[in-house]
């Protein structure tokens, strides 16, 4: 009987021994690597390049005032459409005091100047009444009388407008009423009532009353990078995506490339500018930021693969083809353009190759 158990006993412990032995082989055992496999498709591939910048309108004019003084009244508000010629504000003249002396001094010598003018005038005509003296002789006199008339007229033109800023003689304001010079709408008013406000002339730009733009023309206005400027031409396609327009896209056409570049971030930039068509549908703020997909090439139904499916090595591309269920062989491939998903074969494949997945 005690021999019987440890029969059985050592049986057990053998058994043991030998399962553990198994299953720390079979546990040691690589399972045979699974490949996935593709085959080449017909896509359309576009090469592009984007571009960052923003939509301006095209025509953006800063309206400036031809007299200094303190706004009266605005006429317009932000957003507004205008016409050419509307008014914008109206300016109350604050004199320059040298120049209002100047004026008023012009006016009383005028004015004496023709008081003198005048008696000899009046004594001249009834001398000639009188027959006395010569008709020629009081053509010269009257002649002088019409002339200190005349400056006397300018004097006090002069004073009113460096005085109040109208012209006597037409009756008419126009420096102290600001105009539109274009059509379009207001973009900004950036004074307000009371604020005082500077003349543009040759040594100051003077106050900006309102910034008035055309915004039936918007352009794009961004940056290429000098590795892909020399790829893009004008009259090239662009699509517009619109930061704060939410999935609509808008086309335009590139209609300017800068011919010098700028130094930004360590690298070379070059200006680039493209006309927006625009949609009824949505309104183009100025300023917005947009982005810009420049399309440098396209072809339609070519045989591609995923890029990450093709071998580079030392200057040649290769794919890795299916030959049978564990083999699989190297082939050289010809490449095409690329959109940095899936890349164009030209040759080395044919669409019934399975094609190895690269990991």
């Amino acid at each position: 009987m005690k021999k019987a158990i440890k029969i059985i006993v050592g049986v057990l412990i053998a058994s043991i021994v030998v399962w553990t032995f198994w299953f720390l082989y079979k546990k040691s055992e690589k399972a045979p690597e699974q490949f996935e496999f593709v085959q080449a498709q017909k896509r359309t591939i576009i090469k592009k390049t984007i571009a960052t910048g923003t939509v301006v309108p095209k025509n953006e004019t800063d309206i400036r005032p031809r007299v200094s003084g303190i706004i009266d009244e605005l006429y317009v508000l932000a957003g507004q459409k205008i016409k050419k010629g509307d008014k914008i504000a109206k300016i109350r003249i604050v004199p320059n005091m040298a120049e209002l002396n100047a004026a008023e001094n012009r006016v009383k010598q005028a004015e004496n100047a023709f008081a003198n003018s005048k008696i000899d005038y009046d004594r001249q005509k009834e001398l000639l009444q009188k027959g006395v003296s010569a008709k020629a002789e009081f053509q010269k006199y009257e002649l002088s009388y019409n002339q200190t008339r005349q400056e006397l007229d300018a004097a006090k033109n002069n004073l009113s407008i460096v005085k109040d800023g109208i012209n006597k003689a037409s009756g008419i304001a126009s420096n102290t009423i600001v105009c539109s010079t274009i059509d379009g709408m207001v973009l900004d008013v950036p004074v307000k009532v009371g604020h005082s406000v500077i003349e543009t002339n040759a040594f100051n730009a003077g106050t900006t009353i309102a910034t008035i733009a055309d915004m039936s023309d918007i352009e794009f206005i961004g940056k290429a990078d000098e590795t892909e400027v020399g790829k893009i031409k004008i009259g090239m396609p662009l699509v517009l995506t619109i930061g704060a327009i939410d999935g609509a896209t808008f086309d335009a056409f590139l209609s300017y490339i800068a011919p010098k570049g700028v130094l930004e971030n360590g690298a070379i930039q070059f200006e680039i500018k493209a006309k927006v068509k625009l949609r009824n549908d949505y309104f183009i703020r100025s300023g917005y930021s947009a982005n810009a997909d420049i399309v440098l090439e396209k072809k339609d139904s070519a045989l591609s693969l995923e890029e990450k499916n093709i071998i580079f090595e030392n200057q040649k591309t290769f794919v890795e083809i299916k030959v049978d269920s564990t083999n699989f062989k190297k082939v050289p491939v010809s490449i095409g353009i690329s959109d940095g998903i899936y890349t164009e074969v030209l040759s080395g494949v044919s669409f019934k190759d399975r094609i190895k997945v690269q990991k």
